[in-house]
């Protein structure tokens, strides 16, 4: 994964097709997918993006204490990954400050410890999955308290809808704390061909085989359906779903990795102008 080639954007929008956010503009600005000269150049990009995605989760209230940990991995040493660093308030992430980790949990760059415990589950996916290139997870309001209830997000709107068939419900070891290898091990299964899991009385997670702007778009995006249901199921009123094969239609054409980068160029175009101490 030395750079953001053309064979990405390829798995993302099929060859010969245009998609629905990417019209015939030309000569208007549009948000375009990078690419790098350099591993350096791309290591400073992915840097920032994560930056970027920790400063967009302390905005959304994510914090708690010194959990959460957000992941992406090194473009020229794919078993070292780039993460927040141990009992640093979202906020307060820079550039400055990361760390890069191996599969262990053990230090090779940056001055902060590392959360070992809660690292497990990152380094298991990534890990078993070198095509996920970015991980997050964090002990939200809404997400862990839809976790409690052990059952998948509903297609009740175009937003849910996006998450169709491309997410999982972990019950293993759901009483559990998930520090363990074995639990890691159970979350990297369910990683398999889904970019988000509802691990049961624990939280949410989402990967990405692209970006990490692609996985914080899709965490914040699902924290905010998990809201939704629960306020839709406290009325005690049935919601109306989407048919499966709209949902399906949905998923495909919004509910990408590359939708997911598109999305997140909102925030990361914000934070630079309101955050520029982030790329410290």
């Amino acid at each position: 994964m030395s750079t953001v080639a053309e064979s990405q954007v390829e798995s993302i929008v099929k060859p010969g097709k245009v998609s629905i956010y990417q019209p015939d503009q030309e000569g208007l600005i549009f948000p375009e997918m990078p690419t790098f000269k350099t591993a350096a150049e791309h290591r400073q990009y992915l840097k920032e993006h994560l930056v970027a995605a920790c400063r967009a989760f302390a905005l959304q209230g994510f914090d708690y204490g010194f959990a959460g940990h957000l992941t992406v991995r090194d473009p020229e040493n794919p078993g070292l990954y780039w993460t927040n660093p141990m009992a640093v308030h979202f906020a307060q992430v820079k550039v400055s400050n990361l760390i890069c980790a191996d599969h262990t949990g053990t230090v090779v760059e940056g001055e902060y410890a590392i959360n070992r415990a809660g690292f497990v589950l990152h380094a298991a996916v990534h890990e078993q999955h070198p095509d996920i290139v970015a991980m997050c997870h964090a002990h939200t309001v809404y997400g862990t308290a839809f976790a409690a209830l052990g059952k998948p997000l509903a297609p009740i709107s175009q937003d849910a809808a996006a998450f169709f068939e491309d997410h999982v419900v972990i019950g293993d070891e759901a009483g559990r704390v998930a520090v363990e290898v074995k639990g890691g091990n159970k979350v990297a299964n369910a990683f398999a061909g889904a970019k988000a899991a509802i691990h049961q009385n624990h939280g949410l997670l989402t990967a990405s085989r692209h970006s990490i702007d692609s996985a914080a778009f899709w965490f914040i995006a699902l924290e905010r359906c998990c809201q939704q249901q629960l306020m839709i199921e406290a009325t005690g009123a049935t919601p109306k779903e989407v048919a499966p094969d709209r949902a399906r239609y949905s998923r495909e054409h919004v509910g990408s990795d590359y939708i997911g980068w598109l999305h997140f160029q909102t925030i990361w175009n914000d934070l630079i102008a309101t955050q520029p101490d982030m790329l410290d």
